[in-house]
């Protein structure tokens, strides 16, 4: 069941950033079906969460909880899907994967944390791998629009380290509140953000909107990507420990990578492929103290129930 569950959310984030492309290619506002989308999946979740009495009506309205939506929801999927009009899925998806280099980051500069050798190497080798992807891009359009919008993906990720971090510190500050309903609480409180950024900054468009895949784009994104998506990782978390969910990052972004070439035609080349290998490497450089310790338990958990079975079996026999 657990490696089920991860393999179909690591799919689930993969294809969220093609899904969001088809649906900002078929003509919806990107800040309007940002909003209706996290708003839309906030409300059933919590809802949810009430109608199972696992939290209460009025813990909605802790501040942290709209602090996290606004770096979280609101900053990097802003940026995310304002870039999308103008870049692949595939370098969104890439982009998109240096989140956890920016917490490393802020960590060191804001938090004042000593970072380590290997996290500083593993940020060195992911930033070598975002000039990697983007410079031949550069040279090749010349499009200031298209180097604003990659900016703006990696903007987003200051928002999400932000979020990240007072994720950490609300749930270890409060140990028996449910991520599910944390995360449910900030999507309402950043889908809200960027449903009013939309009243402000957008405007009904001349041409019209390709209903069956803008419809299709923002149920698949509220239904499957932040419902189904963010509850599995909750449910990874509870099942197995913080750390293991969290190696979505290493397969997603190929996953998006892939979908992109095959299915819109998105340019990969020689640079671009190893770009992402580097980006990809500088988020799993910094982890490899953690994925050693839990290749050795899963070993020894191993060792334990091999031995176990052969006690188990010999006891029978006698």
């Amino acid at each position: 069941m657990v490696a089920f569950n991860y393999l179909l959310m690591c799919a689930i984030f993969g294809t969220t950033f093609l899904v969001i492309k088809i649906g900002v290619a078929a003509g919806l506002p990107p800040f309007l079906s940002a909003g209706i989308r996290f708003a839309a999946a906030g409300l059933l979740l919590y809802g949810w969460m009430l109608a199972r009495r696992k939290v209460q009506f009025s813990m909605l309205f802790r501040k942290e909880f709209a602090f996290i939506g606004a770096g979280s929801t609101f900053a990097t999927f802003a940026g995310l899907y304002w870039a999308e009009q103008h870049i692949d899925s595939g370098m969104a998806a890439i982009l998109s994967a240096t989140g956890p280099m920016v917490i490393l980051l802020m960590q060191s500069v804001a938090l004042r944390q000593r970072a380590g050798f290997l996290e500083r190497a593993g940020c060195g080798i992911g930033l070598l791998g975002v000039v990697t992807l983007m410079l031949p891009e550069l040279h090749a359009q010349a499009n200031v629009i298209w180097l604003v919008s990659c900016l703006l993906v990696l903007l987003g990720e200051l928002g999400y380290a932000a979020g990240s971090l007072l994720t950490r510190r609300t749930l270890h500050r409060s140990p028996d509140l449910p991520p599910v309903a944390l995360n449910a609480a900030q999507m309402i409180y950043g889908g809200i953000g960027l449903l009013i950024l939309s009243a402000f900054a957008e405007r009904p468009s001349a041409q019209p909107i390709d209903f069956l895949p803008a419809a299709g784009s923002l149920i698949y994104l509220t239904v499957v990507g932040s419902m189904l998506g963010h509850s599995l990782y909750a449910w990874l978390i509870k099942a197995t420990n913080a750390f293991f969910p969290s190696t979505w990052l290493y397969i997603s972004p190929v996953i998006a990578l892939g979908l992109g070439a095959l299915l819109q035609d998105e340019r990969l080349s020689l640079l671009s492929l190893g770009g992402s290998l580097l980006v990809l490497a500088g988020i799993v450089i910094p982890r490899l103290p953690e994925l050693k310790e839990y290749a050795s338990s899963r070993r020894s958990r191993a060792v334990e129930a091999a031995g176990s079975s052969i006690r188990a079996s010999e006891s029978e026999s006698v």
